[in-house]
């Protein structure tokens, strides 16, 4: 015998007093249109109605798709420049409905309410707009949606009638579903809803970014700090093959010269360990003005060099310290050209780095199948990144601005009877800057534009003065010498005066300061005070 079937204004028919649904709705409302038409078309086949505001509508009635008007349902125009839309209860009321409680289903049907069931909702483009150069704050003001995260965090409350969707990958795996089981799974409506909050989230989080830059001033750290993050990509492993590891790009940081922005041309699968000397390497790179070429063993310099042309930069930074480079990284601050490609090719190297290759120096890398291949740009040429420098503790985060000063001329003070020459003075800064980008304890040793001898990591500042002698094979007679940080002592101006060294650049500071100064004047070297050190942990 069959049921008589009483219908509710096309919404909802009751079956012996249970509601049974008779048409299925989705409500579309988004920003970014990518791949809708084509989700919207499979919608209509299984039988949804479509209601759409704005230039979604637009869009799909072009697309000749029917949809349905959101001011049809609220009975009200979309007001001060569709600031107002879909604010309503007409339509918060079709998303939030529990369609499981009976007095839901009354205030339904009493008000003439229609139900969605699936919500597609993507937000204006906050972010895309603040990460423009000359982006203005009316701007990013007329880019805090209203209505869009309302409807995602309604529909992400409801997951258990509403499937909310708000990345377009995920129109697919609905329409299979729909397709299959004439229904969305209880699990995707989680999984779906966990996304939604995850999106809005991360959305008030970049308008509170934007807003305490701009408030609290740029030079100031924030009460409160939100850091945003997304996967990139899964790593093998981490520092050591039992870590699992995962690279991640911080939403919302701005600037040319971030790793995370670096394109792979070609080889292997980026490690951790590659990602962490890329980021060392690149930096020291894109400090120097010149032509420079940085080779790089467990984040330290092993050779630096400034040169007219690539890759004479590069044969000099390779003979600084050629069995520490066996296996490195290798950063340049220019294209890289065919002749500066041919002498790479001949060392093992792990990553090679730099703003962008010629077409032949490419083929030529290309040659080694297992060298990585990393573009950063030639807008990143001499652009540091500029965003805060975090250190990971447990339980928290260190932060602070990066060491991406330069030294001035007018900086730095002679301490000593005899001044530096020219050429030194040359060396000098050439080696402060090397030494900036060297693990402390750090001494570095140089001449012409190049590195001869670098002592990274110590614990005593003279065990890394006479380890970089030992690196340049005792070769030091007429370079010049830059610490990180002042002499406690005067030992390691002793060990310089003996070794040959002519110049001394240092930070100053310490109470024994004359003391060093008296030993470089009895050898007639010449140093100099930065007033500033640069300790790196």
């Amino acid at each position: 015998m069959k049921r008589k079937v009483k219908r509710v204004k096309g919404q909802v028919a009751r079956v012996k007093g249970q509601v049974a649904r008779v048409k299925k709705y989705a409500l579309i409302s988004v920003y970014d249109k990518t791949g809708l038409a084509l989700f919207a078309k499979e919608l209509k086949g299984l039988g949804f109605e479509i209601i759409s505001s704005g230039g979604t509508a637009k869009f799909l009635r072009e697309k000749g798709i029917k949809v349905t008007e959101v001011a049809k349902i609220t009975k009200y125009p979309h007001m001060f420049d569709g600031r107002v839309k879909t604010l309503h209860p007409m339509i918060h009321g079709g998303i939030l409905a529990d369609r499981t409680n009976p007095k839901h289903l009354k205030e339904i049907k009493k008000y003439k309410i229609t139900p969605f069931d699936i919500v597609a909702c993507n937000l204006y483009p906050f972010e895309e707009v603040t990460s423009r150069k000359n982006f203005t704050h009316e701007e990013a003001i007329e880019n805090i949606d209203i209505g869009g995260p309302t409807m995602v965090r309604a529909s992400a409350k409801n997951h258990k009638n509403v499937a909310i969707v708000v990345d377009p990958s995920d129109y697919k795996k609905l329409i299979e579903e729909l397709a299959a089981e004439g229904k969305i799974s209880k699990l995707t409506k989680e999984l779906l809803a966990l996304k939604a909050y995850k999106h809005t989230a991360q959305y008030d989080a970049l308008i509170v970014r934007y807003l305490s830059g701009k408030l609290e001033g740029q030079e100031e750290f924030p009460s409160e700090l939100s850091i945003l993050l997304e996967k990139i990509q899964d790593l093998r492993y981490g520092e050591n093959p039992h870590q699992k590891a995962a690279f991640y790009r911080e939403r919302g940081a701005r600037g040319e010269g971030r790793i995370t922005e670096a394109v792979q041309l070609h080889g292997k699968e980026l490690s951790f360990n590659n990602i962490v000397d890329m980021e060392a390497a690149w930096n020291c790179a894109n400090y120097f003005a010149d032509p420079t070429v940085v080779i790089v063993k467990h984040t330290n310099p092993c050779g630096v060099a400034k040169a007219d042309t690539l890759v004479a930069a590069y044969k000099m930074a390779l003979a600084c310290d050629p069995v520490s480079a066996f296996g490195g990284i290798v950063a340049a601050n220019r294209r890289i050209d065919e002749l500066t490609a041919k002498e790479v090719s001949q060392l093992f190297v792990e990553v090679i780095i730099a703003p962008s290759y010629t077409p032949k120096a490419l083929d030529i890398l290309k040659g080694k199948q297992n060298i990585r291949i990393m573009e950063m740009g030639e807008k990143s040429i001499n652009k540091p990144f500029k965003g805060f420098d975090y250190k990971r503790i447990s339980g928290g985060l260190l932060v602070q601005e990066p060491d991406i000063a330069q030294l001035g001329i007018n900086e730095i003070k002679v301490v000593t009877k005899r001044e530096p020459t020219m050429a030194e003075m040359e060396d000098l800064f050439f080696a402060w800057g090397v030494a900036k980008y060297v693990k402390s304890n750090t001494i570095v040793y140089a001449k012409d534009g190049r590195t001869i001898g670098v002592g990274a990591g110590q614990m005593s500042r003279i065990d890394s003065a006479e380890i970089a002698i030992k690196k340049a094979k005792g070769n030091v007679k007429g370079t010049v010498l830059a610490s990180d940080a002042f002499f406690p002592f005067p030992d390691v101006v002793e060990l310089a005066a003996k070794a040959g060294v002519t110049a001394i650049i240092q930070p100053g500071g310490s109470k024994n300061d004359q003391l060093s100064i008296d030993k470089a004047n009895e050898a007639g070297i010449a140093m100099v005070f930065t007033g500033r050190r640069h300790f790196k942990h």
